[in-house]
């Protein structure tokens, strides 16, 4: 049915004083927008689940077990998708939405191209950081925006938060990564787990190898080495706040070679 001419105009102009007046008056925005913006953060519960399920106490996954459960996995993806971190969310909920965001998306990467031996084989086998990798593949939508897991790290955790613990989170598919947790972080309780992750990762032989004469770190202390010295910190700082066995800032520090192998079960 044709809109008369009269009511068309009486509409746009609506929608342009409507428009102006939410422009200049963010306070007085309608009751819907309000809504929006005071969205609740995101239940994480259901990937909690599946990493109970699918992950063994020393973070090794099983990919098979993620990929026959795909399904439940695939809804929590999407909630993810639809609902962005909001500005009322504590800073606390943001970190964990972005932190699990990550890791589960890892695992979606891993599912997209199963089987293989390492997350290094998809895509190119010349590969530019930033540019053809893995975590530079905008495989996944957040809020409808396009994304990739670099921009995760780099363009939104590293970025915002200045929170070096999230290199003891974060979990690149790899042996040499932070073991994957067998749960999901929480608002509440993040600041613990992100210290467990530290402990965990810094007394794994395989991972750091510290001894009182020298230390062999993980290339992660080398290739964020800018995060861990920030704000007066140092390595040997950050090796001490978890490590059984101490370092000086004059302990020689070498950097493991990187374990790129699978982190399956």
């Amino acid at each position: 049915m044709k809109i008369p001419a009269f009511f068309a105009l009486t509409t746009l102009t609506a929608a342009v004083a409507l428009t102006a007046f939410t422009t200049l008056n963010p306070a007085r925005l309608p009751a819907a927008t309000a809504v929006v913006a005071a969205a609740p953060a995101v239940d994480h519960s259901r990937y909690d689940r599946l990493l109970k399920k699918h992950v063994t106490d020393k973070g090794l996954v099983n990919y098979k077990g993620f990929k026959a459960d795909e399904q439940e996995f695939n809804q929590y993806l999407a909630l993810l998708s639809k609902n962005p971190p909001a500005a009322n969310w504590s800073k606390n909920e943001q970190m964990v939405y972005w932190i699990n965001a990550y890791n589960a998306y890892t695992i979606k990467t891993v599912l997209n191209h199963y089987p293989l031996k390492s997350i290094k084989e998809i895509g190119s086998s010349i590969q530019i950081p930033f540019v053809n990798t893995p975590w530079a593949d905008k495989f996944f939508s957040i809020g409808g925006q396009k994304m990739s897991l670099d921009n995760i790290e780099h363009g939104t955790l590293r970025k915002k938060y200045n929170e070096p613990r999230i290199h003891f989170a974060l979990v690149c598919a790899a042996l040499s990564c932070p073991p994957l947790r067998i749960e999901a972080y929480t608002a509440a309780r993040l600041d613990a787990q992100l210290d467990d992750q530290g402990r965990a990762f810094l007394n794994n032989p395989a991972k750091n190898n510290i001894s009182s004469g020298k230390a062999q770190l993980s290339k992660y202390f080398d290739w964020y080495k800018g995060d861990w010295t920030s704000n007066g910190q140092s390595v040997a700082k950050w090796v001490n706040r978890y490590s059984k066995t101490t370092i000086t800032e004059q302990t020689p520090v070498s950097f493991l070679d990187y374990n790129w192998q699978l982190n399956e079960q």
